[in-house]
């Protein structure tokens, strides 16, 4: 093996270390003596702290479902596959980064669409609970359900 072969796989085994610890991180939870929460990414050691276990629910990629007729997931009596529209309903959370991507683009085509926040509209999570959702954002057309946002794969359910 030559020297430079072993610096460039030296390299690559320092890099693969170093991501695995940046992978494995964790965060921890803990009260100071005036009753203030703090989170942080370093274990501190003069109090006693919680691990959390952090969960992200983003879709990773795209899925689809045909809901049936019988949609209630908008909230309304009458889908859109019924009265012959386009009724676009988007259930979001604040920070999902596809979900912004989505009223975005709905916005630059001039799609309408009622939007839904999971966190903030109790009546909304419900409904999102109830439709078996793990993430966000989710998309209904009529009787379509798109599970996360692409341009291409929107397209396909609602043109």
């Amino acid at each position: 093996m030559t020297r430079k072969l072993f610096i460039h796989i030296l390299i690559i085994i320092s890099s693969l270390v170093i991501y695995s610890s940046l992978v494995n991180a964790e965060i921890y939870k803990w009260t100071d003596v005036q009753g203030n929460i703090h989170f942080t990414d370093n274990k501190p050691d003069h109090v006693s702290v919680e691990t959390l276990k952090l969960e992200i629910n983003t879709y990773t990629s795209i899925s689809y479902e045909d809901i049936g007729a019988n949609n209630t997931s908008t909230g309304s009596e009458t889908s859109s596959a019924t009265t012959g529209s386009k009724n676009v309903s988007l259930y979001t959370t604040a920070w999902c980064g596809y979900c912004k991507k989505a009223k975005n683009y709905f916005r630059q085509n001039s799609i309408a669409y009622t939007e839904f926040d999971i966190e903030k509209d109790v009546a909304a999570r419900k409904r999102y609970k109830k439709m078996g959702a793990t993430g966000v954002p989710v998309i209904i057309v009529g009787n379509k359900r798109m599970n996360g946002f692409s341009v291409r794969g929107f397209e396909r359910i609602y043109r």
